[in-house]
């Protein structure tokens, strides 16, 4: 393991393989696959078992499930253990409705026992290594509340809840640093990834994620917290040399970082929207999918008027299109 391990955190509709070879190639030490749903994968539905499909490239490389029942997702482990993946990864904390709503994801935060039945019937149901990503807890209410109903309140709610998953076997575990009730809005409270990371009794691998968008914030959360590796979500869209830049800063935080121009920065995105659209064999679906890095990249933030510019990149539906829109911005702006 590298002294700094950075990872791709799992997002839906945006690490797929074009987005995790990109990342990968700009110094991700692991990336993952988007979360796929158990009964969709037992199933055989083809949307699901599509993202079963990684590459030797990618290594090491995690396939991510959600569900809320120990059995369908115990078979499901399975059927991902046949496409070879490093790591299997349980989804415990994805807070969107349609996830959360559903008791899956991190709705399992208000049904812990079923989230360690989970646990267990995935680990004993493959050979290979299973993690788990959740989030700090429920709600703020939630954050010391006891782990289990008529238990003695303690330490932090995800404290517990880390040493608990430990001993169903899971071998590493990835805390986002909110509530689910926060979604992705407030700050991130690294003090509690800390808390579960110095805890004495845990003996796995800690990985914390949220907020994590500088090189700077990078090397504070490793020396402050000591986690073991840090996971990039949001900070990652239309920036996947952020891996680079970080890893430069970590291994050397007096050198400078690279000076990356935006022919160049441009020049990715266009290769991004071009492996996107071979992947899902269809330009238009291709470009919708790539949208949102191509549109929010960090390089055209803070362009004066971008707003229209912005606009049309969302609204174009051809490869020449947005090419075209890119190369006029490089001109008027890339100098």
């Amino acid at each position: 393991m590298t002294k700094y391990p950075l990872y791709l955190a799992p997002m839906e509709d945006v690490t797929d393989p074009a987005f995790r070879m990109l990342c990968k190639r700009f110094g991700a030490d692991r990336v993952y696959t988007e979360f796929i749903n158990a009964d969709a994968l037992v199933r055989d539905v083809n949307a699901a078992t599509r993202k079963l499909s990684i590459s030797d490239y990618e290594r090491p490389v995690a396939i991510q499930i959600y569900g809320r029942d120990a059995e369908s997702m115990a078979e499901a482990a399975k059927i991902v253990e046949q496409a070879h993946p490093d790591v299997i990864d349980i989804n415990f904390g994805c807070p969107v409705k349609k996830v959360a709503g559903k008791g899956a994801g991190a709705g399992l935060l208000r049904d812990v026992p079923r989230m360690l039945d989970i646990a267990k019937a995935v680990v004993n149901a493959v050979s290979i290594p299973v993690t788990a990503k959740t989030r700090l807890g429920w709600d703020k209410d939630s954050l010391y509340a006891p782990l289990y109903e008529g238990a003695t309140q303690g330490q932090a709610f995800i404290v517990d809840l880390a040493e608990a998953l430990q001993d169903c076997g899971i071998q590493e575990l990835a805390i986002h640093g909110r509530t689910r009730a926060q979604m992705y809005t407030g700050e991130a409270d690294w003090s509690l990834i800390g808390a579960v990371k110095n805890n004495p009794r845990m003996h796995i691998p800690i990985i914390g994620n949220g907020d994590v968008t500088t090189p700077a914030r990078a090397k504070e959360c490793f020396d402050r917290y000591g986690v073991d590796a840090i996971m990039i979500g949001r900070a990652s869209f239309g920036c996947p040399w952020i891996f680079d830049d970080m890893k430069q800063f970590l291994n050397a935080p007096h050198s400078s970082l690279p000076v990356r121009s935006m022919q160049w920065c441009v020049d990715i995105l266009k290769e991004h929207v071009i492996q996107s659209i071979q992947y899902i064999g269809d330009e238009r679906k291709g470009i919708v999918h790539s949208r949102r890095h191509f549109a929010n990249s960090p390089i055209f933030k803070g362009l004066a008027d971008f707003k229209q510019t912005r606009i049309a990149l969302l609204r174009a539906e051809t490869q020449d299109e947005v090419f075209s829109i890119m190369d006029s911005i490089v001109d008027q702006w890339g100098h």
